[in-house]
């Protein structure tokens, strides 16, 4: 059993555009003044055992770009607002379809470089579609590692430079993804509810915070990437209310190369 993803990046405009040949950076490519998205595809199941395809790629493509622009198009250019959650869900069920008998995983719509939706491909007829949005923050904290029960030279060999009695600061970056219902056609809980209980629970109890120093979530725990994302995740389950949405997981980036994700997904 094996998972393979497929990105398939496109541009949308108000008419529809000729092709072009830079697949990596978008078919249909920018020609005027549109719009860039990315629909990634997951499939699962067993490779052929003659060919090694799970699915063959340029499949994935052709069907990505017969459906997704114009549902787009017509939903960004129809005179009506569309959500887009109901958006995704039309194109997730034609896509799930037009890979048949392949199985989708998941599609997940980049809308934004941080913010995006994402739902599961193979949702039972009769299911209430649920959808889980994502978006990106940030915010600026010091921290120290350090850790009392051992010895400074034994917290100077563990943590370097980190183990600075100053501190020094990172610009942590959040990705924060929950999980909701989609009734009639409009989620159960929003974007901007999630960007409020972000607001609320992480980015005014942590930023331009010394951890260590001036929250109560570390002045006995060491503030490790790994234990932010665990505290940012529980923190910002209290702030959601349970009855409209589930918290997936948390993201910190601590820097470009080093991120922790809780609880594991």
């Amino acid at each position: 059993m094996v998972l393979l993803s497929r990105a398939v990046r496109f541009c949308v405009e108000p008419e529809p555009m000729p092709d072009g040949p830079n697949g990596f950076g978008g078919r249909p490519p920018m020609r005027a003044l549109g719009a860039y998205f990315e629909i990634e595809v997951v499939c699962q199941g067993p490779p052929d055992p003659q060919t090694g395809y799970l699915v063959d790629i340029g499949t994935i493509d052709r069907a990505v770009r017969a459906i997704a622009p114009p549902a787009i198009r017509a939903a960004l250019f129809g005179g009506r607002p569309a959500e887009p959650a109901a958006v995704l869900s039309s194109m997730t069920e034609q896509i799930a379809t037009a890979l048949a008998p392949a199985r989708i995983a998941r599609v997940r719509w980049r809308l934004t470089p941080t913010y995006s939706l994402e739902m599961e491909g193979d949702a039972m007829p009769g299911d209430t579609p649920r959808v889980r949005i994502r978006q990106q923050f940030e915010f600026a904290a010091a921290h120290r590692l350090h850790v009392p029960a051992l010895s400074d030279e034994e917290n100077r060999s563990l943590f370097g430079k980190c183990n600075n009695p100053s501190g020094h600061g990172h610009n942590y970056r959040v990705e924060a993804a929950a999980d909701t219902e989609l009734r009639s056609d409009a989620p159960a809980f929003t974007l901007t509810d999630l960007e409020d209980a972000v607001e609320r629970a992480i980015i005014e109890r942590f930023d331009h915070k010394h951890l260590n120093r001036d929250t109560e979530e570390f002045r006995e725990r060491n503030p490790s990437v790994e234990h932010i994302a665990q505290v940012c995740y529980e923190r910002l389950c209290e702030a959601v209310d349970p009855a409209r949405a589930r918290v997936h997981s948390v993201t910190v980036w601590e820097t470009e190369k080093t991120c922790a994700t809780y609880p594991a997904s």
